[in-house]
């Protein structure tokens, strides 16, 4: 196992041995636009050079602003080759949130990669160096194209050393304003070590690239750990062909956060109900036809290891995967410790639990049970706010991760809530939502919760319908909703009963600020929004009320 000292020098290892290997699979308007490292390396080295010739200060900050692409990860790569800051900046967000950053982050440059509504987002961009893509249909500014026709390739890239600051990645946050992680490259490749020791993935294998890249879990789970491992990386084109791209990658590994396998599941219900599924996974040939099918049309055949992090996935839904013949194993990590934290294995997994802590990593809880972690590539703190980063670390240097959690006789550790989270009743009685939340999730009907409370006297639920509850009438769908409320009220302690269910208008997404670009639920923008409502809502004559 080769052994590099930072994700630069993992590119030149193979550009150099494995010229011709394929690096990355584009696909753009129904055509696959391959690079192999040769020829990724002689466009990123012309870039490189092109960053060089704005004589920016040195270790200047350059944002990129893109969905994954093809040249996210070549961008990502020049920039580390021209001796600079990587500044990346989630895809969806609006011109406001993306000046803020801009501002903050003091970039220099934008690289302007495969978006879909930029023309509402390039009033956040202020007077700076701009090099757009046209491949993706933008001219703004200098095009990547030009500018590789018109320099030489880098003939001797800028090596990093590894206390160097490699990137700044502004948290998409549930709460509050996002703040400006920094991460060395002595960090990333840290990182990207830990998991080729951890994970047992062939040689070159192929990776499948899709959760924002300006996300740590996919920035050090597919760039870095792709650039230290001589991947084929691939993407998928659009949200309509991303079911047939996956399929196609049948990649080596898969992350996925938990309302993506929630959809899966939805997908495979639509095309084999519950009740048929039952009866052919009970015949022993046409239940392993039926899993081979499966796993094939989910682009899961050739995966090792399938892990699912970001959020909690209910117990229910991983056993409904195993039935089917897939493994889901949940991680746990966060952009402060570089998602080097905890793990579940094929070769050891405890469902419900986050797993062990992985490899150097060194763990305690605090007196109120919150999660304290110290591992060898910890941030070096919030760029800008020394106040902050002092406030999250202890006086022995484990960071506080803000989950309150629990370790079970054998090490698996289980997450019980956000200390942020909880909330106080008018009773003065504390509630954790997030274990009750797990328990709702398990109705397919929904797709969204955000259990709330405060100002009144019990907690009520707050829920987006799926698909599945879409498609039901009204009368249906509330009670399929209060059948799970009381289904889970018997387990809950007095004070934690739910007494009213409230289906929203609409649907929280990362459009309208609701959802994070990982698909959770920016819980203090819905309860900004809905707080107003909660004292009408307790007093609802109805138990399931329609907003």
């Amino acid at each position: 196992m080769t052994s590099f000292n930072s994700p630069l020098e993992a590119f030149l290892y193979w550009e150099k041995h494995t010229p011709e290997l394929t690096f990355l699979n584009q696909p753009i308007t129904g055509e696959m636009k391959s690079y192999t490292y040769k020829s990724a390396g002689e466009e990123i080295r012309k870039i490189a050079n092109a960053l060089i010739a704005y004589n920016l200060p040195e270790k200047s900050h350059i944002a990129l602003l893109s969905k994954n692409c093809a040249h996210w990860i070549m961008s990502d790569i020049a920039i580390m080759m021209s001796g600079h800051v990587s500044i990346p900046i989630y895809p969806t967000l609006n011109d406001a949130s993306i000046n803020q950053i801009l501002t903050h982050s003091e970039s220099k440059v934008i690289i302007i990669g495969k978006l879909d509504d930029f023309d509402s987002q390039k009033s956040g961009i202020p007077d700076i160096h701009k090099i757009s893509i046209n491949l993706y249909g933008e001219t703004i500014g200098d095009t990547w194209e030009t500018l590789v026709k018109e320099h030489a390739p880098l003939e001797n890239p800028i090596i990093p050393k590894k206390e160097d600051l490699a990137s700044i990645i502004y948290t998409s946050g549930t709460t509050g304003t996002p703040k400006g992680v920094m991460h060395t490259v002595g960090n990333f490749i840290t990182a990207a070590n830990t998991f080729n020791k951890t994970v047992d993935l062939p040689k070159n294998p192929r990776l499948f690239s899709y959760l924002p890249l300006g996300h740590i879990a996919e920035r050090v789970g597919i760039d870095m750990f792709g650039l230290v491992l001589g991947a084929t990386i691939s993407f998928a084109e659009s949200l309509e062909t991303f079911a047939s791209d996956l399929e196609r990658t049948q990649p080596h590994t898969f992350f996925a956060v938990p309302r993506i396998w929630a959809k899966f599941q939805e997908k495979i219900l639509e095309t084999i109900p519950q009740k048929k599924l039952n009866v052919l996974l009970k015949i022993p040939v046409v239940s392993r036809i039926i899993k081979k099918k499966l796993k094939q049309k989910l682009g899961l055949t050739s995966a090792v290891v399938i892990i699912s992090g970001a959020a909690p996935l209910a117990s229910s839904l991983i056993r409904w995967y195993e039935k089917i013949g897939i493994q889901i194993l949940q991680g746990y990590g966060m952009t402060e410790d570089c998602i080097i934290s905890h793990i579940n294995l094929p070769s050891y997994h405890r469902t419900g639990s986050v797993g062990k802590p992985l490899i150097g990593v060194q763990t305690k809880l605090s007196s109120e049970g919150e999660v304290c972690i110290k591992n060898d590539c910890l941030m070096t703190g919030y760029f800008k706010a020394p106040d902050i980063t002092a406030s999250v670390f202890t006086e022995d240097g484990y960071l506080k991760t803000g989950d309150l959690g629990e370790y079970d006789h054998d090490g698996y550790l289980t997450i019980t809530g956000r200390a942020k989270d909880q909330f106080k009743t008018d009773k003065g009685k504390y509630i954790s939502p997030a274990p009750i939340e797990l328990e709702l999730s398990k109705n397919s009907d929904i797709e969204q919760i955000c259990i709330v409370g405060t100002g009144i006297p019990q907690p009520i639920a707050l829920v987006t319908p799926s698909l599945a509850g879409k498609a039901k009438s009204n009368h249906e769908f509330s009670e399929s909703l209060w059948n799970s409320v009381l289904e889970i009220n018997p387990r809950l302690e007095k004070h934690e009963k739910l007494v009213k269910v409230v289906v929203m208008k609409e649907d929280w997404t990362v459009d309208n600020g609701l959802a994070t670009p990982t698909l959770k639920v920016k819980r203090n923008s819905v309860e900004k929004i809905h707080r107003q409502f909660y004292k009408s809502w307790f007093d609802h004559h109805e138990d399931v009320i329609f907003e």
